[in-house]
């Protein structure tokens, strides 16, 4: 595993924030979205 660095506006902290109240952290999150975006698609 390799770490990422990125910046978000303060709505959508706002929102991961509210994510983890219900047991989903940031990382897990963006990973799970990553993973769906390049799942399928060709390595160029």
């Amino acid at each position: 595993m390799v770490r990422i660095m990125i910046q978000v506006p303060v709505t959508v902290k706002a929102k991961l924030d509210a994510e983890r109240t219900r047991g989903t952290i940031a990382a897990g999150l963006i990973r799970h979205l990553l993973e769906q975006h390049f799942k399928g698609k060709k390595a160029a």
